[in-house]
């Protein structure tokens, strides 16, 4: 049976259950490492469908398909909310106050589950192992480590290959790939300065942590602008600068926090070593009675796909959507921890990206050059996918992408 053939006919039957269950985490989204509705609700529908359901990591849930020998496929989905409150005045819109999903990770879940009822459904159509995994607190970097810290990688098949996707503000229907870096490398760092406080009458007697973060923050940006070479790509943002509670009182400490984001890893360690060899720098001119400290977090991986396995899934998908759906996207800026699991495992991985703002919509924001502005992002209390075509579209692209490895005539 080719299962590749019929497929979006076969799942876009599948929305009749998946709208509302789509719905149902909406109204009720849960924050990293929180998320016990959701995981029990993932855990039951893939025991209903056959799967040999494991835990990891507290909320993580993984659902193991055997079915013959053939290789094995990992397919991800994060299943985490955000602490932001709502606005999108949505009927089905979180009823959880100060929290929503708006990052589509609610799509990422119900699409998976839509593909493993596909292919636990249609066994004669393929061969080998599934392997379905719903990773907790993406948005905080912590999920995938949890899983891993807790025997992932020793708890369940080896995967030959790993999948992953998310919804983005591009046009719905749409899907994008590419090879090589899709999402950046994040890191979240918190630099302490220290001086002498003393009142404000009195400079002489002090050495200024507030002038000294000035000067940080203005030279820190020729890390990017004076050492980065012309056509890299560095992005550094000091997001908080804190010193001091009075006007009349000179501090003895101020705090940076910064974020750094980049492609390639050896521009990476480039900046934060300039990163830290330039606060230290400051902080001695300064005459600083004490040396600089650094907190690294939340720090995120390079995600960047395998070149071969990003053109076996690529072609699945122009069989299955037409040439006309399927592009060619620029690496995003974001950052994702989903590297870290087929990392553990030695194994090539691909992450695509999958349109949710409605045809004309974007379209006629393209055309009037305010997609910027007019289109909500990720992370927006705006943010809503149009559930009709994305969800079909991502459980279709869940599926092809496995069917790539799995289905009848791969290899």
């Amino acid at each position: 049976m080719d299962l590749m053939a019929s497929l979006q006919d076969s799942i876009g039957q599948e929305l009749a259950w998946q709208i509302p269950l789509y719905e149902q985490f909406h109204r009720h989204p849960e924050l990293g490492l929180a998320e016990h509705e959701t995981s029990a609700a993932a855990a039951d529908n893939l025991a209903r469908s056959g799967f040999d359901v494991r835990h990891f990591g507290g909320t993580g849930v993984v659902g193991v398909l055997a079915n013959g020998a053939g290789p094995c496929l990992l397919a991800r989905a994060d299943m985490d909310a955000l602490p932001v409150a709502e606005a999108t005045g949505a009927p089905f819109a979180s009823t959880v106050p100060g929290v929503m999903h708006a990052c589509g990770h609610d799509i990422h879940v119900v699409a998976l589950l839509g593909a493993a009822r596909y292919l636990a459904g249609h066994r004669d159509g393929w061969r080998g192992t599934y392997v379905v995994l719903f990773q907790p607190a993406e948005e905080t970097a912590a999920g995938s480590l949890a899983m891993l810290d807790d025997g992932l990688a020793a708890g369940i098949p080896r995967p030959d290959v790993a999948l992953a996707q998310h919804v983005m503000p591009t046009e719905a229907g749409t899907i994008g790939t590419t090879p090589g870096p899709i999402l950046s490398a994040g890191d979240s760092v918190r630099i302490t300065m220290h001086g002498r406080g003393a009142h404000g009458s009195m400079p002489h007697k002090s050495v200024d942590p507030v002038v000294l973060a000035a000067s940080i923050v203005l030279r820190l940006q020729t890390a990017v602008s004076r050492e980065t070479r012309p056509g890299e790509f560095a992005v550094l943002t000091i997001g908080s600068v804190n010193a001091g509670a009075t006007a009349n009182i000179i501090p003895d400490r101020a705090e940076l926090l910064l974020n750094l984001r980049t492609y390639n890893m050896a521009v990476r360690s480039q900046m934060l070593a300039a990163i830290e060899r330039i606060v230290r720098g400051e902080c001695a001119a300064a005459g600083s009675p004490r040396q600089p400290e650094f907190e690294y977090y939340d720090q995120y991986p390079l995600t960047s796909n395998d070149p071969e396995a990003n053109a076996r899934v690529t072609a699945a998908f122009t069989t299955t959507f037409g040439a006309d759906a399927v592009y060619r996207t620029a690496p995003q800026t974001a950052s994702e921890d989903f590297s870290r699991i087929p990392d553990a495992f030695g194994a090539p991985y691909v992450y695509w990206v999958v349109g949710s703002v409605p045809r004309e919509t974007y379209r006629q924001a393209v055309a009037a050059g305010t997609v910027d502005t007019d289109i909500p992002a990720n992370h927006s209390p705006f943010f809503l996918p149009a559930v009709d075509p994305t969800l079909r579209v991502a459980t279709q692209a869940q599926a092809a992408a496995a069917l790539a490895y799995l289905g009848a005539g791969a290899s």
